[in-house]
């Protein structure tokens, strides 16, 4: 049985989701699961935007047969090939045996790369260029890196509907609700999409960057991602916040404690210390135990708040491994432009924290405090001129 939603006119939602996936490209948890968004346009010539995970394959396929009513698929417009929205063009080739294909000349080499028969089919398009279907005219924009290196942006010059590839995306079923104003996405759905755009495209910000730029002067009425809900109001909200984003800029001032302890020792300094920034009025604080929230959390959290407490056992005469993980994925994902401040703890070679601030060294516009504290196996009553010398500090900074 088909399950289609109207967009806008011409325009219909194709695609599916999948609430059984519970690794998003088998790394990141999403017990919401996902969708995966696919349009179809209906012009003078029909035109499918992208494809779907071969997960939910036959309910798109059911879908573009139902909003076809019989017309054939003249075009398949991909913009962006990774497995997750690609995975299908087979199945629409089998199909629709007279279909074009209209991408970038990299998308055409990865097609290759993963087996796919397209010779005769294509259609290149490069940055800038424009086709008519009939009513509507797309135009093509090249976003390379977000997040990979063919990415194209294809933009509805009649009716101002951006389909923006892996930009604008989050994760999350759709549950019926195509549309931002359909959910509270502030409640809802804001911290899944700050964790899909960190974990998946966070590395890319200049790249975000610029395609907000090249977008900045369209007429943009709608953004259409392939996952997540359709933004058809209030589109500055989200656009603020990938801008934000990509510039690496902290969405709050906010402190997060991120913590490892494996004998409740140096949590308890956690605790103490989250207690004393409560009892100093700093009450927009979060604290996370790196051994049991997954990194795509940490990493999500990270991108929202302007300062962070690490606080870490010595372990092996080094980070604890999850600790370590976290900075590594980190730096990985090209965060920057935060402050930091450092606890450290250790039963006789007391290390991580000075580990620590080597390895935040290395990244670019982390300003790592002076008042880091030392614990030797528990925290003692002469430790506490030295918390509150970090609390001191932490807040001095956030209120330059």
């Amino acid at each position: 049985m088909f399950c289609v939603r109207k967009v806008t006119e011409d325009l219909y939602w194709v695609g599916g989701n999948d609430r059984r996936l519970a690794l998003f490209e088998n790394i990141h948890p999403i017990p919401r699961g996902v969708s995966y968004n696919s349009y179809l346009l209906l012009d003078k010539k029909t035109v499918l935007f992208d494809t779907v995970d071969w997960s939910i394959s036959r309910q798109f396929l059911e879908n573009i047969e139902a909003v076809l009513k019989g017309r054939k698929l003249d075009y398949l417009v991909i913009n962006h090939m990774e497995p997750d929205h690609g995975a299908s063009i087979e199945e629409i080739i089998l199909r629709y045996p007279n279909v074009k294909i209209v991408s970038t000349e990299k998308s055409f080499l990865l097609m290759r790369q993963f087996g796919f028969d397209i010779d005769g089919r294509e259609e290149e398009v490069k940055d800038g260029d424009t086709k008519s279907f009939g009513k509507h005219e797309i135009k093509f924009i090249t976003a390379p890196m977000v997040h990979w290196p063919e990415v194209m942006v294809s933009f509805d010059t009649k009716n101002g509907v951006l389909f923006s590839a892996d930009a604008f995306g989050s994760f999350g079923a759709l549950d019926g609700k195509l549309f931002n104003d359909e959910v509270n996405f502030e409640r809802d759905w804001i911290d899944d999409a700050r964790r899909y755009y960190t974990n998946i495209v966070g590395k890319y910000g200049p790249h975000v960057q610029s395609l907000l730029k090249k977008v900045s002067t369209l007429d943009i009425k709608m953004i259409c991602p392939l996952h997540g809900p359709v933004w058809r109001t209030n589109l500055g909200y989200f656009i603020d916040k990938h801008d934000k984003w990509s510039k690496y800029e902290p969405e709050e001032k906010a402190v997060m404690i991120v913590y490892a302890s494996m004998y409740g020792n140096t949590e308890s300094a956690a605790n103490a210390l989250a207690t004393k920034f409560v009892e100093k009025g700093i009450t927009n604080i979060v604290m996370y135990d790196v051994s049991n929230t997954h990194v795509s959390t940490l990493i999500a959290e990270t991108f929202r708040v302007s300062h962070i407490v690490l606080a870490s056992v010595t372990y092996n005469l080094g980070i604890y491994p999850l600790m370590h993980n976290y900075l590594m994925d980190m730096k990985a994902l090209n965060l920057q432009n935060r402050t930091i401040a450092l606890i450290e703890n250790g039963s006789w070679a007391t290390k991580s924290g000075k580990l620590m601030g080597e390895f935040l060294d290395g990244m670019k516009g982390m300003n790592i405090l002076d008042d880091k504290m030392s614990l030797v196996s528990s925290m003692k009553e002469d430790n506490v001129v030295d918390m509150d010398a970090l609390v001191e500090g932490v807040i001095e900074s956030m209120n330059k």
